[in-house]
């Protein structure tokens, strides 16, 4: 007998080659011994001609196989004394007519060749098992039938390339899938249906009864489509989709209909669910992507169940709500931006008035807005400001007159950010700001008027009052006031795509070709209230003025905002954006290249696609020669470093490697690319302060290059957005105490204290929610024009146009977890809150948080928490805890039913 000359698949694997036949015998139990005597005895009369004979030792071979293969704890010891003699039989075989005992040594050859490295024929196994039999695959053993698996995914497209029949190897999986489907192994079944091309079949296999069953399938499709270009990807989200649908789970299918634009389904899916409760459920859903009318569900106009509904999708209570949570959790209270700065560490001259004492009172309006978002009230602006301790603003408290303490433009953002502290509470918000809309200074006239559209961002109020105070000073003489207005429709209107906007708004584009920075923000606002549509109507328009345009348009900075606008038309788009793309090649200089990329990367963004991170990695990468005189206008790679975070941010791997990619464009970018880095992290970790980002930051912040420390600055305030992260409260004190004597610099620190508190810990900017698997284009859209602008920081923050920081009013909305009954009455529940787990691909019930604290609702949710409620009495109409959530009270029965 020879010995064995590969190393086997299983635990019992063969002896050390050194030793000898011998030395082995003398090893072997007496068990052993005597099953090999038999095994050897069962291949001699498979060789014998005697078919009798044959049927015998095939029948013995079979049953000893089968009770050493039947559990993963037996070892197969036949398939070791089997292994030398696989050769005789593969001749034997090979000479034995068509009939049972062919069949059944086919059967036995095709276990025998999973533990055999056959070089000529990497498939032996399927190969046998083709000219087996195929039904009775269960009693082999699971770890065979995933080999199997493999080996069909393997031949299926060899045989494809060949242009070979391929329906034995469907019919046999047909059989494997169902079985894996039973045994618990849904991943198995999925990778083959995903290997042969049929992923569709795996609708007939599922179990839509059983939660825990279709649950397994949907997760893993949906987890494995980030690995797939589009648009195969769209292929296991329509499955998951529709297996959610036969089961009901239309909390699920909505979210997986917002990720592939499906508004017709949507309406399928509010047609199909009969319960009023789930109907409310499927609205809190919608109004947080931001992008769905109120047309949406398809529900007669005149019922008390549309007006219901209605009123979900407009945020109308969103107010109501917010304040409620900041009452239970204590901090309803308005912040004074002082309590903000304060710091033992900190010099008196850091917290008081500053010698450049207009910067100051701006960072403070910025800070006092940021930090008492939504509240309803503030120390500084509004008429119930509650006195302060510190003496430094106090003066400015009692009289009530702090937006003339600002001067020009800082009144504008003054006036403005009344309605930030007043934000989706339409009737309070537009009642305080009217007495500012007859003032006779422009900017605080145009202060207001953005007011109003911050007030109204994220909420449609049933009466539209902001489009009727706003269009009428978009043609207003006044260049601020047209500015106000505008940008005021941009935010009260993001994601609405309404067509009398887009008649308002595109009236304007020849009218304002002269004055750069009326033109980026007609073209910003554009983008906001189209973003995502791939409008080719507000593309040509604007195409065709950057065709047409001269300097000093294209030389400005504010040109930018153009190609901004362009690209939130296409977010999210993929392919669509080609004929787009197509029209931007025409455009000369560098600002046709920064339209280009920009188009680019917003229409990938947040897919994760690896090519175009290498097109952009290959613009990073470009350096000027030496002496080489800069273009003017704006600088293409700065947004290509922003794009990268930008594609890489909607999955942790991508983000990962985004991350370590940037260190390397730190030590070998040309200036352009190394300040933009800064502000790609801060896009990579929104409202996510990890701390070797903000690490990292921290040292970018004391870089040799004095152009980085604003954008480093600002990117710490992204990062921590709404956490109150102590680590990074620690680094701002330090900065603004480091550059108290640079009044810039110190804008920016304030600006980032302010957002590091912003809604006093609250409110997130992060534009992902539904356990990050939904991107929400509003919040994208608003963060992208504050990021865009902040690569010139210089002349648009620091200049006159800092009201583009109320851009990000749109990303702004409160990280928590608020349970309600059928009537929206609040519920105060056990919740246990902890780190997020990946469960796709994972066996049994495993549990998908870890660290978990128990609290009471309403709760706060971090980056990467994850809720489950710690009670039995409620059953949650939403799977994904997050954000509102209507709770079913069970029944003793329903109690029973999830027990067993």
């Amino acid at each position: 007998m020879s010995k064995a000359t590969s190393t086997p698949t299983t635990s019992a694997a063969a002896k050390p080659a050194k030793k000898k036949k011998g030395d082995d015998e003398s090893e072997l139990s007496p068990e052993d011994l005597e099953l090999k005597v038999i095994i050897e005895t069962c291949v001699t009369r498979i060789k014998d001609v005697d078919t009798n004979l044959q049927a015998a030792g095939l029948e013995t071979l079979r049953k000893e196989i089968r009770q050493a293969t039947s559990t993963m704890t037996s070892a197969p010891k036949p398939l070791k004394f089997l292994r030398p003699h696989y050769p005789a039989l593969k001749e034997c075989f090979a000479t034995l007519p068509i009939g049972p005992n062919k069949t059944l040594l086919a059967d036995i050859m095709s276990m025998l060749a999973v533990t055999i490295a056959d070089d000529t024929d990497k498939n032996a196994s399927l190969s046998f098992k083709l000219q087996g039999n195929l039904t009775d695959l269960e009693s082999w053993g699971h770890e065979y039938v995933r080999n199997l698996a493999g080996e069909i995914g393997d031949e299926y497209n060899k045989r494809l390339a060949n242009e070979e029949d391929v329906s034995e190897l469907l019919t046999l999986a047909d059989i494997i899938v169902p079985f894996h489907m039973m045994h618990n192994a849904e991943p198995d079944a999925c990778d083959l249906l995903m290997e042969i091309g049929k992923l569709e079949r795996i609708l007939e296999h599922v179990d839509t009864k059983i939660p825990s069953k279709y649950e397994r399938v949907c997760l893993y499709l949906i987890s494995c489509a980030n690995y797939y270009p589009e648009p195969e990807d769209k292929v296991f989200y329509r499955t998951s989709l529709e297996i959610y649908r036969r089961a009901g789970d239309y909390a699920r299918a909505i979210q997986l209909c917002l990720k592939l634009g499906e508004m017709e389904i949507i309406q399928q899916i509010f047609q199909q669910c009969d319960s009023v409760p789930m109907k409310k459920q499927l609205a809190f859903i919608l109004a947080r992507q931001g992008t769905c009318s109120t047309q949406v569900h398809g529900l007669p106009e005149e019922s008390e169940e549309c007006e219901a509904i209605n009123s979900i999708l407009r945020n109308a209570q969103l107010s109501e709500f917010f304040q409620s949570l900041q009452t239970d959790l204590g901090v309803s209270n308005p912040k004074d931006p002082e309590e903000v700065y304060k710091s033992g560490s900190e010099t008196r001259s850091t917290l008081g008035t500053t010698v450049d004492s207009a910067r100051s009172n701006l960072a403070s309006t910025f800070v006092n807005a940021f930090v008492n978002v939504a509240s309803g009230k503030d120390a500084l602006v509004t008429q119930e400001g509650k006195a302060s301790s510190f003496r430094t603003l106090n003066q400015y408290k009692k009289d009530k007159k702090w937006i003339f303490k600002n001067k020009d433009h800082g009144m504008m953002s003054a006036a403005a950010s009344l309605g930030m502290i007043l934000m989706w509470d339409v009737d309070e918000g537009l009642s305080q700001l009217d007495k500012y809309l007859y003032t006779a200074d422009p900017y605080i006239k145009a202060g207001a008027l953005l007011g109003i559209g911050i007030v109204n961002c994220t909420v449609r109020n049933e009466f539209d009052p902001a489009f009727a105070l706003l269009q009428e000073h978009v043609d207003s003489p006044q260049v601020n006031l047209r500015l106000g207005s505008i940008m005021g429709i941009g935010l009260a209107y993001a994601g609405t795509a309404r067509d009398d906007v887009m008649e308002l708004l595109l009236g304007l584009v020849d009218k304002s070709m002269n004055n750069p920075e009326l033109i980026g923000v007609i073209s910003l606002a554009l983008g906001m209230v189209f973003v995502g549509t791939a409008n080719f109507q507000i593309t040509d328009a604007l195409m065709g003025r950057l065709l047409d345009a001269r300097e000093p348009l294209t030389n400005s900075t504010y040109s930018r905002f153009i190609a901004v606008g362009l690209g939130l038309l296409y977010l999210g788009k993929g392919d669509t954006a080609e004929v787009a793309l197509e029209l931007a090649k025409v455009l000369q200089g560098s600002l046709g290249k920064y339209t280009t990329v920009t188009i680019s990367t917003c229409a990938y963004a947040g897919s994760g696609n690896v090519l175009k991170v290498q097109q952009l990695l290959q613009i990073c990468g470009e350096h000027a020669e030496e002496g080489a005189e800069v273009p003017p206008g704006p600088n293409p790679q700065g947004v290509a470093v922003l794009g990268i975070a930008l594609i890489a941010m909607g999955e942790e791997l991508g983000s990962a490697m985004a991350a370590r990619t940037f260190d390397h464009l730190l030590q070998y970018g040309d200036p352009a690319v190394r300040r933009a880095v800064p502000l790609a992290l801060g896009l990579l970790s929104v409202s996510n302060p990890q701390i070797s980002i903000m690490d990292t930051l921290s040292k970018l912040t004391h870089d040799s290059d004095q152009e980085m420390w604003l954008p480093a600055i600002f990117a710490l305030g992204l990062v921590g957005a709404g956490t109150n992260n102590s680590r990074e409260g620690s680094m701002l004190q330090h900065l603004a105490n480091y550059y108290n004597k640079e009044p810039s610099v110190l804008f920016a620190v304030r600006l980032a204290q302010g957002l590091l508190h912003l809604g006093k810990g609250t409110v997130t900017l992060s534009p992902f929610h539904s356990d990050r698997t939904l991107m929400n284009p509003v919040a994208m859209a608003g963060l992208l024009a504050v990021i865009h602008s902040c690569l010139d920081m210089k002349t648009i923050i620091l200049g006159q146009s800092h009201y583009i920081l109320f851009s990000m009013a749109v990303a702004m909305y409160p990280r928590m977890l608020m349970t309600f009954d059928d009537e929206l009455r609040q519920i105060k529940t056990a919740a246990r809150v902890g780190l997020a787990v990946d469960l796709a691909g994972q066996a049994g019930r495993p549990k998908a948080i870890t660290g978990f604290q128990t609290h009471t609702t309403p709760v706060l949710l971090g980056h990467g928490d994850r809720a489950e409620l710690a009670t039995d009495d409620y059953t949650p109409l939403n799977p994904t805890l997050e954000g509102f959530v209507i709770l079913k009270r069970n029944t003793p029965d329903d109690a029973t039913s999830s027990s067993s």
